[in-house]
C-alpha cells in the first residue's frame, strides 16, 4: 500500500502510538519528542494535508517501514 497524505492530527494520533509526546513549540516549526529523538512536524497553520515528500522524511528518522505505517 502506497504512502498517502494525511491530515497533521492523525500524523500526531501516529506518532502517540509509537510513544511520542507532544506536540512542543519549537523555533519555526512545533516538533514530538521520545526519549532522545525529536520530530519536527508540519505547522498547524496549514490548511494542506500533510505530503508524501515530508512523510518520506519522517519515517527514516523514526525506524519504520511504510508497511508497519499502515498498520498504525
Amino acid at each position: 500500500m502506497p504512502l498517502v497524505p494525511l491530515k497533521r492530527r492523525r500524523l500526531i494520533r501516529k506518532l502517540r502510538k509509537l510513544g511520542f509526546s507532544g506536540p512542543y513549540p519549537g523555533g519555526r516549526h512545533q516538533y514530538m519528542r521520545r526519549g532522545p529523538l525529536k520530530i519536527r512536524i508540519p505547522n498547524p497553520h496549514s490548511s494542506r494535508d500533510v505530503g508524501i515528500p515530508i512523510l518520506k522524511q519522517i519515517l527514516p528518522q523514526l525506524d519504520i517501514s511504510e508497511e508497519d505505517w499502515h498498520k498504525l
